[in-house]
């Protein structure tokens, strides 16, 4: 009898988006195990993905089934004790700082770099690509290293500094397409050694460094897909140092995931599986942070595009399973599948966004005219 009303409250909550349970559609979840609805009721978005990845329930639209949950709002409606958890622990205790800070480049983006090259592309770019004149995924990633440096300005004879600078491809991009030079730092080993590979013969040194640890002047700084794992804690420490180490005529492109509302920690699903101490800046945080340290000269939105980034990805992976290593088993594809349908459903439903900051240390003058 409980079971049963376990199963009515979740049908409840699912058809407020829209969702049945056993149903013929393709965003309908099929339940595998009867303990589902009391797992996902008592545990909230972890029991749900946890569940996912242990073969709980199935859907033939994940990401379709995922949209219609956020679009209605129902995550709001039902928490687990680890939202709580892990919301008392982020106000407490600075999550991104010291060994914390090295957590994500160790439990993430050391995974392997046979998993990433199968999934990118024919560039390593761990990030939205822009789509707004390209067809595929290797034109519209190359379409946003080029858009990065047409907002820096990018000229020969310049120094250039990526803060998370992933596998190494916009400063090769850069140094060989704008003739700089450059310095990448990454908290990623795996990444480094990549990096160091990919720009041997190019003026760019590779560094597995923290970003507190900078103190050396550049004409131009970029940082892509790092922001995200700064943490509120630490944004005006982030931007003091970015600011130190910018020259006065400098600029400095932020391009990070954002959120609507201010948060201080993530989804614990996304925390336990997929990125560790991480959380999503607000706009309201972001200018918080800025205030006195930089002057916006440009906010540009594309979240949108990176919904098809993600779809590319996912084709990509799907297609790449079979000639994967064995440790990527059956739970970690099923993990990292509801990794990548989980973050197109909340682009698709404009939850996130993706921004573009161009800043300068005290106002381009005469106005800065940005490129799109």
């Amino acid at each position: 009898m409980r079971d049963d009303r376990f199963r009515f409250r979740l049908k409840q909550l699912l058809a407020d988006a829209d969702v049945r349970i056993d149903g013929d559609r393709a965003w309908d979840m099929q339940v595998r195990d009867e303990r589902l609805p009391a797992r996902i009721l008592s545990g909230g978005s972890l029991a749900l993905g946890e569940a996912y990845m242990d073969g709980w329930w199935d859907a033939g639209s994940l990401d379709g089934l995922l949209f219609r949950l956020l679009d209605a709002g129902i995550d709001r409606k039902v928490h687990g004790f680890a939202d709580l958890r892990i919301a008392v622990f982020a106000r407490l205790f600075n999550l991104q700082r010291g060994q914390r800070s090295y957590a994500v480049g160790e439990r993430h983006y050391d995974i392997g770099n046979d998993l990433y090259a199968a999934m990118l592309g024919r560039r390593l770019v761990y990030s939205c690509g822009y789509w707004r004149k390209s067809g595929d995924l290797d034109a519209a990633q190359e379409a946003k290293l080029d858009l990065c440096c047409r907002k820096l300005g990018l000229r020969p004879g310049m120094r250039l500094l990526d803060i998370g600078c992933g596998w190494g491809e916009l400063l090769k991009f850069a140094a060989e397409r704008y003739g700089v030079s450059g310095v990448g730092i990454t908290i990623s080993r795996e990444q480094a050694a990549y990096a160091g590979s990919l720009c041997e013969g190019l003026p760019i040194e590779l560094r597995v460094q923290d970003y507190r640890e900078l103190d050396e002047r550049f004409d131009r700084i970029v940082s892509i897909g790092m922001f995200e794992h700064v943490g509120v804690k630490n944004y005006e420490t982030y931007f003091d140092v970015a600011r130190r180490c910018l020259a006065e005529d400098g600029l400095f492109l932020l391009h990070s995931i954002g959120g609507n509302t201010s948060r201080t920690h993530t989804d614990p699903w996304i925390a336990k599986y997929v990125f560790p101490n991480s959380m999503l800046p607000s706009a309201a945080q972001l200018t918080r942070a800025l205030e006195g340290r930089f002057v916006i000269e440009d906010w540009h939105n594309f979240g949108a595009d990176y919904d098809r980034t993600l779809q590319v990805w996912r084709d990509n992976v799907e297609a790449a399973w079979p000639l994967l290593p064995e440790r990527y088993d059956e739970r970690f594809r099923r993990m990292w599948r509801y990794y990548l349908a989980g973050s197109m459903a909340s682009f698709r439903a404009r939850l996130i966004q993706l921004w573009q900051l161009v800043l300068s240390p005290s106002g381009v003058p005469g106005g800065y005219v940005a490129p799109r």
